[in-house]
């Protein structure tokens, strides 16, 4: 079920959309998949099934989506993308799909039991946590996941590449990524109302088979359009193919390990 219904909300939502959707069939089928284990570590600890009514914020294609709707339960899910929405029509069958702002949902108070959002919340989106804190019935549960800072990041110097080639580039990636610091996430969720209820760490996989498959892939997501606007197709790919030239094999695919933190919440009445 598609609904177009755009919200007013952090001025820069529609903007974050229109990059999103730049490529999203290759997000959707070549880097998306990467949460498969932390989907299955949340859904599994939120016992995702019959009667839970769950909403997935920033949902992509919906891959997480298409999980929770084969475990039973009644769906929903936004994202500021409406190429990735369309994306996500095709991967599920009764979910309520809306084009709109995580920040300002469409949803009225207390209309779910759990909350996900699969690296779409990172630093200085507080105002999306209290918005999910609203439309988590008491006793509801948030999980939510972003890249860790430990040694398991081989898409480290990736980003380094998106932060220094894009303009004001690297003050914006130190902002998304200020949620890994210690006890920031755990911070943002109390400040939104909820009550802490555990934390951990999932692998999250990206394996390419060859060059082009790994550009396709990596040129995928919304983060890299200032980059490339800033210095070009070819330019972009020289630089993050050599950031990922020490995980190529012999046989010239790749394989690139990280890690990704997840923290849970709780809504207390």
């Amino acid at each position: 079920m598609l609904t177009d219904k755009p919200e007013v909300g952090e001025d820069n939502w529609q903007e974050a959309g229109t990059a999103w959707s730049h490529a999203g069939v290759d997000w959707a089928l070549r880097f998306e998949p990467y949460a498969r284990d932390a989907i299955e570590e949340l859904f599994s600890q939120f016992r995702i099934g019959p009667d839970v009514d769950l909403l997935d914020v920033a949902c992509g294609a919906g891959y997480a989506l298409g999980i929770a709707e084969r475990r039973g339960a009644r769906t929903a899910g936004i994202d500021a993308s409406a190429e990735l929405i369309e994306l996500a029509q095709r991967r599920t069958s009764q979910t309520e799909l809306i084009v709109g702002s995580m920040f300002a949902l469409p949803w009225p108070d207390a209309s779910f039991d759990v909350v996900t959002s699969f690296n779409g919340i990172w630093g200085g989106c507080d105002n999306a946590l209290r918005e999910a804190h609203r439309v988590l019935r008491d006793g509801g549960r948030i999980g939510f996941t972003f890249w860790g800072r430990g040694a398991m990041l081989d898409l480290r110097d990736y980003f380094i590449v998106l932060g220094t080639t894009a303009p004001g580039g690297a003050d914006e990636m130190r902002g998304l990524a200020a949620i890994g610091a210690p006890g920031a996430a755990e911070e943002m969720l109390s400040g939104a109302g909820f009550e802490l209820d555990g934390s951990g760490s999932t692998k999250a996989i990206l394996e390419m088979v060859d060059d082009d498959e790994a550009w396709r892939c990596l040129r995928s997501p919304g983060l890299v359009v200032p980059s490339l606007r800033a210095v070009g197709e070819g330019e972009l790919r020289r630089r993050v193919m050599a950031a990922i030239a020490s995980f190529r094999a012999p046989d010239g695919s790749y394989r690139l390990v990280n890690e990704l933190v997840h923290v849970l919440g709780v809504k207390r009445g």
